[in-house]
């Protein structure tokens, strides 16, 4: 271990749906515990960075000096919850022709297989489209999408989608051959929307 990473914090944060719980490992091996409230907007525009700021013991608007962060390690529910409490945003799903039912039929699984009344889940999903395309099991594109007909099923819901609605896909060849038709629609591939980062599942 360098001296310059003896001298550095590391920090666990865990982000929940009301509050953000950071530990912090000093430089001398000690821990320190800090919790905030995740949405404070009068406040801070992030709680874990906040939370960091505040075990440093910076001044407002004063810049995190380099070489004092080691480590970051973050795990959150979020995404959890609003799956839960049904509080996400409306999604169109896009998905091979004849795959309309696919995750609502699943894997007609029964937990209790004696019971008389079953009740699904909600689908997460508003709406769907289907493109006409096909991939085999080894990955061989056997039916290229049709750029246009996806293009034009996207301009129909337009009237119907909200400013920050978003699309997902099933099969990575409709993620792939639709890119160009999907800018041009306010339905967005969430995975444009949210860069890859580092996160510990829960």
């Amino acid at each position: 271990m360098t001296a310059a990473e003896q001298q550095a914090w590391e920090f666990w944060i865990d982000r929940g749906g009301t509050f953000t719980d950071v530990i912090g490992l000093r430089p001398d091996g000690t821990l320190v515990a800090h919790k905030l409230l995740s949405e404070n907007p009068e406040a801070y525009r992030d709680a874990a960075v906040q939370g960091i700021r505040d075990l440093l013991g910076l001044e407002p608007g004063a810049p995190i000096p380099q070489g004092r962060i080691g480590a970051v390690k973050m795990g959150t529910t979020v995404a959890t919850n609003a799956l839960l409490e049904r509080k996400g945003e409306r999604t169109l799903l896009v998905t091979t022709r004849g795959f309309r039912d696919a995750l609502k039929i699943g894997y007609q699984a029964r937990p209790k297989i004696f019971a008389r009344h079953i009740v699904k889940p909600e689908i997460l999903y508003e709406r769907v489209i289907e493109i006409g395309e096909r991939v085999r099991a080894d990955g061989t594109v056997e039916c290229e999408p049709d750029l246009a007909e996806a293009g034009a099923a996207l301009e129909r819901a337009r009237p119907t989608a909200s400013p920050r609605s978003r699309s997902c896909s099933c099969t990575p060849i409709v993620i792939r051959r639709t890119k160009s038709a999907l800018p041009r629609s306010p339905a967005r591939s969430a995975s444009r929307r949210y860069p890859r980062a580092t996160r510990f599942r829960r």
